[in-house]
């Protein structure tokens, strides 16, 4: 069972998420907030493993709430939703190390499958935006910079051809069918680059991608 909590300063958005994800048996919908500061108490009381999070709220915004969030010992896995493909704050709060983000008008099922992903720790970004998201965050790095070409050396060459794909924004499954390999053996490899890169956030590893020129 994946324990949520929703904080959203739109009382009609939290009631149509309610509504979405209510029927889901592996997904409790534990608890709410309507703003940062509320969230905080909210959350150290019901230690949900995901959090949806909108970013724009009165007070305490998400980014904000995102970044003390992850100052935690044994954080949730924090999914943003925005009504903006490219807002700077959701940029930031992926950088922060949050899990993922999705528009708030992606389709029930794809946001449920995400919450699910989310959960078993594979950050996600919702795929109509991806190549926006992962351009907009690696603006302002310097195109092929050495240390990022030292960081991709450190991979073998499929790692680094999965980097590549994961940089595309490409699933497991899909990376899967792309190299002809088993969704097991991805999750693997993925975990190695993770390793290697110091990080547990694909963004994190487009960006390093980008960066060194491979894409």
């Amino acid at each position: 069972m994946i324990r949520l909590v929703i904080v959203d300063d739109d009382a009609m958005v939290r009631t149509g998420l309610r509504l979405i994800l209510g029927g889901e048996p592996d997904l409790d919908l534990v608890g709410e907030a309507g703003d940062g500061r509320q969230a905080m108490g909210v959350i150290a009381d019901l230690r949900p493993d995901v959090v949806l999070m909108d970013i724009r709220m009165p007070g305490q915004d998400g980014l904000t709430t995102t970044e003390l969030l992850l100052a935690r010992p044994d954080p949730p896995r924090i999914l943003v939703l925005t009504t903006f493909d490219a807002d700077d704050l959701v940029l930031r709060a992926l950088r922060l190390g949050a899990g993922g983000f999705l528009l708030k008008d992606t389709p029930p099922p794809k946001m449920i499958e995400a919450i699910r992903a989310v959960a078993r720790g594979e950050p996600v970004l919702s795929p109509s935006v991806t190549h926006q998201v992962i351009a907009a965050a690696t603006g302002g790095y310097e195109p092929r910079s050495p240390q990022a070409r030292r960081e991709l050396d450190r991979l073998t060459e499929r790692e680094r051809e999965v980097a590549i794909e994961v940089a595309r924004g490409s699933s497991n499954a899909e990376i899967a069918v792309r190299l002809h390999m088993s969704v097991a053996t991805v999750k693997a490899n993925v975990t190695r680059i993770f390793a290697k890169l110091g990080t547990d956030n694909r963004v994190h590893v487009a960006m390093r991608v980008r960066d060194a020129g491979l894409l």
